[in-house]
């Protein structure tokens, strides 16, 4: 019998970088699940399909106290993926892996023209450039423009810079900058400014009817904000630790 040799395919392995959303808890557990259920009770999907670490480097807790806190988000379909800053001792088979080395969002490699899997935005980006000011080389932040409505189930973004959007972006729909946000049209879905800790962000738009607004992981939701400024034109911006809004002139 003649045994027919065959050389196995090699598997093919890649490396990519994926944009996640690192929760970071507070003691005690039970205050803070409290504010994470309000968070996601007013603004509906927000946890939806979302990659998601825990960051616990400074709380002090034992295995049990972590494997609870990891059941009680189960619960709310909040999925952890990974978990950063646990020590060894804290971790076993039952719990999402140790994560560690995560890299801020800026440094991902993002190719502006696809923001978004499926998209058909037609997008414009600016490289960073050195302009002169007073004899001093000055790095100008870079931006994306947006020419098309960001539909209801997308989600742009843009860690590196400023987005500006031509059209409006719809109910369900999200818009993520690592610097400021602009919105010429209505702004009915979510927009988290300054998410790379830039408190200096601000969002703007011609008609505010917003789910949910942030600026540097500082949010507030559509029940929070005065029924004055609802379908006004705005701008939006973080004094200390709350979110300010007031009409554009």
């Amino acid at each position: 019998m003649t045994k027919v040799l065959t050389q196995s395919r090699p598997i093919r392995l890649k490396g990519r970088s994926f944009l996640a959303l690192v929760l970071t808890p507070e003691l005690p557990f039970e205050d803070w699940l409290v504010r994470l259920d309000d968070l996601a009770a007013r603004s509906a999907g927000f946890f939806l399909r979302r990659p998601v670490v825990l960051d616990v480097a400074t709380l002090d807790i034992d295995k049990a106290e972590l494997r609870r806190l990891v059941d009680e988000l189960g619960t709310r379909n909040v999925r952890i993926m990974g978990i950063e800053g646990a020590r060894a001792s804290l971790l076993d088979s039952a719990l999402p892996p140790a994560m560690t080395d995560g890299r801020p969002a800026a440094d991902f490699e993002a190719p502006a023209a696809e923001p978004d899997a499926g998209s058909d935005h037609d997008e414009s980006a600016a490289e960073p450039e050195l302009v002169r000011h007073e004899g001093q080389a000055i790095k100008t932040v870079p931006s994306i423009v947006v020419t098309e409505p960001v539909r209801s189930g997308q989600s742009l973004f843009f860690p590196e810079g400023d987005v500006t959007i031509v059209g409006s972006v719809a109910s369900g729909a999200e818009v993520v900058a690592g610097g400021s946000i602009h919105v010429y049209g209505t702004l009915r879905g979510r927009a988290l400014a300054g998410t790379m800790g830039n408190a200096q962000a601000r969002i703007f738009c011609r008609k505010l009817e917003a789910e949910l607004i942030a600026i540097d992981g500082f949010y507030k939701t559509a029940e929070d904000m005065e029924p004055k400024l609802r379908g006004k034109a705005v701008q939006i911006w973080l004094s200390g630790e709350t979110i300010e809004i007031e009409p554009l002139a």
